[in-house]
């Protein structure tokens, strides 16, 4: 016992050592901290625990929702946090707590307005995200490039571009690969990835769509132009494992954009596989390239997403990956029964590497798994080791 002990601790003093890179987050400029309770406790994975639990929502809140409608929807979902107090995110979530906000008592319905009250009042110190960073010895912090706002925490922010996911499957919406791209070839600025929930029903529609594989293509080189290269590191794109990927040519694509307005999965298949390879063929032949970093394994539900990715969906990614030897691809992988089949094509692959324990990965069986199955299988120089 002496002997393990003495082995966990000289590993976390060499950890504590040098100093860290986070490269996948949601860290805003706004707000360095969390705002309120609402920002630790109905987001991301915490809220699919306790909608889990049964509580009736079990979506994220808006980014701009007001104390009011934070209020109500904690008030709906404290009385279910019990239920949930065994999982490895409740156990993190009361980590965050202790550390950071001193608070130990288990939170329940008469003592989370006063939590929600330290929060916010924590929040107002500007400099305390930074101690807190310093502290910790996290050099850089990755997040959306839309999260830079005035750029006033550049000094702590790195950023990659989470918009417009051109092979990312959405319930019910089989040209949505083309919508996305569309959409941003009407912002005159990179902009915010749509969320799952997104409704295109109630949404403005768009002055500019696409009809023609040369509006595809104007999209596209209109997508790359607006990238700022200096800024970003890297995309945060998304590829979909119900997705069947090809090489589609150029009348194939037309052909599929004519049939739009009854489009299944076939036509799906052709529009996400001729606009990522446009996409990759562009990145490509730009002087300064960014990483193309994409998450696998995590596939939309109606408020998060569940894991999966087929033996198919990675023979493909092989071949797309070794048709773009000048770019460097990086996975975010979000399946642990995949991590070994992955490690295979790291290893065959000069351009692709493998970052993190991500989303599905993010429970302590699934990273012992990974992390030992990548160190045993690849150099340093091809992972990344993080938790998001």
């Amino acid at each position: 016992m002496e002997t393990a002990l003495r082995t966990v601790r000289d590993i976390e003093e060499g950890l504590a050592s040098f100093s860290w890179m986070d490269p996948h987050t949601h860290v805003d400029a706004a707000h360095l901290t969390a705002r309120g309770l609402d920002d630790i406790l109905l987001y991301h994975m915490v809220v699919s625990d306790l909608f889990a639990a049964g509580c009736p929502s079990g979506s994220r809140l808006d980014e701009d929702r007001s104390q009011k409608d934070a209020h109500t929807r904690l008030a709906e979902a404290i009385p279910y946090l019990a239920r949930a107090r065994n999982t490895f995110m409740a156990s993190g979530l009361r980590a965050i707590l202790v550390d950071l906000y001193n608070w130990r008592e288990p939170i329940n319905e008469s003592n989370w307005r006063r939590l929600d009250e330290i929060i916010r009042e924590r929040s107002q110190d500007t400099a305390w995200a930074r101690d807190v960073t310093r502290r910790a010895n996290i050099a850089r912090t990755g997040t959306e490039l839309w999260r830079q706002r005035d750029g006033s925490a550049d000094d702590l922010l790195q950023y990659s571009l989470e918009w417009a996911f051109f092979a990312r499957t959405q319930w019910g919406q089989p040209d949505i690969p083309v919508f996305e791209l569309e959409r941003a070839w009407n912002e005159p600025q990179a902009g915010v990835a749509i969320p799952v929930t997104y409704n295109r029903k109630t949404a403005p529609p768009l002055k500019k769509t696409i009809r023609t594989v040369e509006d595809v293509h104007a999209a596209v080189l209109h997508y790359c132009d607006l990238i700022p290269y200096g800024t970003v590191l890297a995309t945060a794109q998304h590829i979909s494992t119900d997705i069947e990927y090809s090489n589609p040519s150029d009348g194939q694509m037309a052909e599929a954009l004519e049939r739009r307005a009854s489009a299944g999965d076939a036509e799906r298949n052709v529009y996400a596989s001729y606009i990522l390879h446009r996409f990759l063929s562009e990145l490509e032949k730009r002087e300064q390239r960014i990483v193309f970093q994409f998450s696998l394994g995590a596939e939309p539900l109606p408020y998060e997403s569940s894991s999966r990715v087929s033996q198919r969906t990675i023979g493909q990614l092989a071949d797309i990956i070794s048709r773009y030897p000048r770019l460097r691809f990086m996975c975010f992988l979000g399946s642990r029964h995949a991590n070994q089949a992955l490690c295979t094509l790291a290893r065959e692959l000069p351009n692709f590497s493998l970052a993190g324990y991500w989303w599905h990965n993010f429970f302590p069986g699934a990273i012992q798994q990974v992390m030992e199955e990548r160190l045993d299988m690849l150099p340093v120089n091809k992972q990344i080791g993080f938790f998001s």
